[in-house]
């Protein structure tokens, strides 16, 4: 089992607390990193039965808050329609994956996890106004 410490950070706000992942293999793709990123987030607020989702993506029917996306009515999330939206906001560079401070291409780019790798999801704010 190989573990992979992952940041939030948001352009403007600065990083968030620390999220550590698991995998059962070192060579993973950015893919598999949204995925199990996206799965845990789902997984924690399904279980805590919190009233704010902080995961990646907006999940539908929800509003953002600045503590992360409030439900308009509580229920439990679907992890795969949120795996889908990562996928597209990384495809349509809203979101940028960032491994050791280089900025990764393409879903299906592998990279090798070591005790020391870090891993940054950087999600972009459009600029008001602009």
């Amino acid at each position: 089992m190989t573990t992979l410490t992952v940041f939030d950070e948001i352009t403007g706000k600065g990083r968030g607390e620390p999220i550590v992942l698991e995998f059962l293999t070192d060579e993973i793709t950015v893919r598999d990193l949204i995925r199990e990123r996206v799965y845990q987030d789902v997984k924690d607020f399904n279980l805590a039965g919190q009233d704010v989702f902080q995961g990646l993506v907006q999940p539908t029917d929800s509003e953002q808050t600045s503590g992360g996306f409030r439900l308009k009515e509580r229920r439990t999330i679907d992890w795969q329609p949120q795996f889908e939206k990562a996928c597209e906001a990384f495809q349509e560079n809203r979101i940028l994956v960032l491994v050791d401070d280089r900025q990764t291409e393409s879903l299906d780019e592998r990279f090798l996890v070591g005790p020391q790798t870090e891993v940054t999801f950087l999600k972009l704010v459009p600029l008001v106004g602009g």
